[in-house]
């Protein structure tokens, strides 16, 4: 009998870890995704373009949400946030040699992550004039609440620099950031000296911006104070330049006083100065929540000629 009960509570043991094992995955509710990739290339001043197309779908078939991250032999190169349709169209910039590119869904709040066959790609460079890839590492900022800031190294690898007869310098930017935020590069300009084969790195920081009130400005409290001074002295101007009409040089060293008067006022109350006394500065706007693909462009010019590379960056704001 007492076998019989023990066997009886490791049942019951079993089905209750069975159950408190299987609610939570019930309640979260996400649902599994399919990612796809495909990868083609073209062949551009010399320069094999790589254009990654991505696509993720969740168990129903409905596109899902948030961002993708391309990566290269299991180092990410780029990022980019899905469209509506769970579609992401990337541009990569590849060094000449053979590359397996692979696409990695983050997953958002209904869909797990998931990732894409690799595809390999041959990149090849048939120019002999010298030129660079760039890349940036994570290719994703972490989910951010405004007012916050991150960062990320963006990589210039140096192509045939043996052809360079002098230092090739290429200018980082961003392009496609939200409202009330900034990109930034430290530093702005790198160097590619003759021979390199080592990328050149710089740091990247993008900054949001958080909202904020303005509080009461002190000069707003002593409007009441100021009328009480002023409104008196101007209605005494004026009497005194009405009462004086029997004295002709009186009257016209009240009307002058008064229109001195009246200028001052006119013109410290436009002044800039006293609206920001006033009224204070206006309120600061916050980066509107969202998911977002920055373009970074890397470009140099020999005078002549320009390069231009470019690599996308996920920027997410809740």
């Amino acid at each position: 009998m007492i076998s019989n009960l023990c066997r009886g509570m490791r049942l019951e043991m079993v089905v209750a870890l069975g159950m408190a094992l299987a609610i939570p995955a019930l309640a979260s509710g996400s649902q599994g995704t399919q990612t796809k990739l495909t990868a083609t290339t073209q062949v551009a001043n010399g320069r094999t373009q790589t254009t990654v197309a991505v696509a993720v779908t969740g168990e129903d078939g409905a596109p899902a949400t948030g961002a993708v991250l391309i990566e290269d032999g299991g180092k990410q190169v780029a990022g980019a946030a899905l469209s509506a349709e769970g579609q992401a169209q990337v541009s990569v910039s590849l060094t000449p040699g053979v590359h397996n590119l692979t696409a990695v869904y983050s997953g958002d709040a209904t869909h797990t992550t998931s990732a894409s066959q690799a595809s390999s790609v041959h990149a090849d460079a048939t120019a002999s004039s010298p030129s660079f890839s760039v890349s940036v590492a994570p290719a994703a900022s972490p989910t951010l609440t405004a007012g916050q800031s991150t960062s990320a190294v963006v990589s210039v690898t140096p192509v045939n620099a043996s052809a360079l007869t002098g230092p090739m310098f290429v200018t980082l930017s961003c392009s496609g950031f939200p409202d009330q935020s900034t990109c930034t590069f430290t530093p702005e300009n790198v160097e590619i000296v003759v021979n390199a084969t080592a990328a050149v790195t710089s740091s990247m920081v993008v900054t949001t911006q958080a909202a904020s009130t303005v509080a009461k400005s002190e000069g707003q409290g002593k409007n009441s104070v100021a009328w009480a001074v002023l409104l008196p002295g101007t209605l005494g101007l004026m009497g005194l330049a009405f009462s004086a009409r029997s004295r002709r040089w009186l009257s016209r060293v009240s009307l002058i006083a008064l229109v001195g008067f009246v200028s001052v006022l006119g013109s410290t109350a436009c002044a800039a100065r006293y609206s920001y006394y006033d009224h204070g500065p206006p309120p600061n706007l916050a980066t509107p929540s969202g998911t977002y693909t920055l373009l970074v462009t890397a470009q140099s010019s020999n005078g002549v000629t320009a390069t231009t590379q470019t690599t996308d960056y996920v920027l997410t704001v809740k």
